[in-house]
């Protein structure tokens, strides 16, 4: 959906360090779509990259965008996204794939986090998603 004016990426607010690669507080109106976290499987249910986080954010943010575009949504309608990875020495290669769909000038808010295992052991991250779609 190219239309975001639904969507307001506030500046930081006073007393709060400046974010670097997201938005503190997005706020907007419109239909919530959430969209469970995504993993580098493809559409066989076939690992992507494996050790390669590169390659699995790569997977996961084209997993995320087929999700989103399902329910009529994009990812300019994303508000928040977290991350969970199993090294946050990872973020760098999940920033890359996240800039090649996310506009960097309106960042949605997110988290990080490090977890010690994902569902299965050869899964590096896993990204799930929240956006508002303006009817």
């Amino acid at each position: 959906m190219d239309d975001t004016t639904h969507l307001t990426h506030l500046p930081t607010p006073d007393g709060v360090a400046p974010a670097t690669g997201y938005t503190h507080v997005v706020t907007g109106t419109g239909r919530m779509v959430a969209v469970s976290g995504q993993v580098a499987l493809d559409g066989n249910g076939e690992l992507v990259g494996p050790g390669d986080p590169a390659a699995q954010a790569r997977q996961v943010f084209e997993n995320l965008r087929r999700c989103l575009a399902a329910a009529g949504a994009g990812f300019a309608d994303v508000i928040k996204l977290t991350y969970f990875v199993t090294d946050i020495a990872h973020l760098p290669a999940v920033r890359r794939a996240r800039d090649a769909y996310v506009d960097p000038a309106r960042l949605p808010a997110s988290s990080a986090v490090q977890v010690a295992a994902l569902f299965r052991p050869d899964v590096l991250l896993e990204v799930e998603a929240l956006a508002l779609v303006q009817d």
